[in-house]
Formats: structure tokens, C-alpha cells, sequence
């Protein structure tokens, strides 16, 4: 009787070997077009930072008061007439103003522009006046103000 008769044989074929490289194969197409299929239904978002921002109640801000907003690059004035907000950035190169309350202006501190406190041109190479910024009133009953939307020149937020 011969050695190997009644065992199994424990050698692997070369179909056997094909089948599990195909298997193989198989199973890591699959997994890839899954992580793939994932990533495409992943939103690829990209989440801006907030364009408007709140003033606060009407209280807050006194008649004559300039509040600036470095963060918005915004300055918000309340007259005895209403609010308005004006954008800080200058109309020349894009630089961003400062408030001096000594002298009651808007000056820009690159090239010497400088603005009164309605935005118009008093001096300086800035071809046009700076932008008005719309304000609403927050249904909490806080005026919010909102840096992308631009209103016409002389629009007073009133109450």
C-alpha cells in the first residue's frame, strides 16, 4: 500500500492558487470603490468666516459714538438721526483705516487718505468714498451688521 494513500494531501495547486489571488484581488477592488464611494459622499465644504456681526442693543452705542470692529473691518457711528456703518477698508489699495477721535476723521495709514465719518473723500489718492454697510435689527432686538451687503450712501439705520 502506498505511503500517501488515506491522507490528505496538504500541497496547494496552482489552481488553488490562482482562486485565492483572484479572491484577493477581488476583495480589494471592492474595498477600495467603498472607501472611495465614502469619500464622495463626504461634503467637501469650505465653511467662510461669518460676514455679519452684532452691535449690540441700541443702548450700547451713544449719540457720537464710533465703535470700530477690527475683526469685520467695520466702524459703526450712530448720529442723533440713526446708525450707519461704514466698511474700514480704504477705496484706494485696500488698506484698513483707523478712527482718531481727536480729530473726528478716518484716516487711512498707508498713503494718507482720510475720510469723515460719513465715508466721503477729504483728502488723499482713495478714488471713492467708503462703503455703507447694511444693519438690521436681530430679532432678539440687537442691531446686527452685515459686511457683505453694501447699501447706498447716506442710508441711516433708524429705530
Amino acid at each position: 500500500m502506498p505511503k500517501d494513500q488515506g491522507r490528505p494531501d496538504n500541497r496547494i495547486t496552482r489552481r488553488r492558487a490562482c482562486q485565492v489571488a483572484g479572491a484577493a484581488a477581488c476583495s480589494v477592488a471592492v474595498g477600495g470603490a467603498v472607501v472611495l464611494t465614502a469619500d464622495f459622499l463626504h461634503p467637501r465644504v469650505l465653511f467662510e468666516p461669518p460676514t455679519r456681526f452684532t452691535v449690540g442693543p441700541p443702548e450700547v452705542v451713544e449719540v457720537g459714538k464710533v465703535l470700530t470692529n477690527e475683526t469685520f473691518r467695520a466702524y459703526v457711528i450712530r448720529r442723533p438721526e440713526g446708525f450707519h456703518a461704514l466698511s474700514s477698508v480704504c477705496t484706494h489699495l485696500g488698506c484698513v483705516t483707523r478712527y482718531r477721535p481727536d480729530e473726528g476723521l478716518i484716516v487711512c495709514p498707508c498713503h494718507g487718505s482720510r475720510f469723515s465719518l460719513e465715508g466721503e473723500v477729504l483728502a488723499g489718492p482713495a478714488p471713492r468714498p467708503l462703503l455703507w454697510l447694511q444693519m438690521v435689527l436681530s430679532p432678539r432686538g440687537l442691531i446686527d451688521v452685515e459686511t457683505t451687503v453694501e447699501v447706498p450712501e447716506g442710508t441711516v439705520f433708524k429705530l
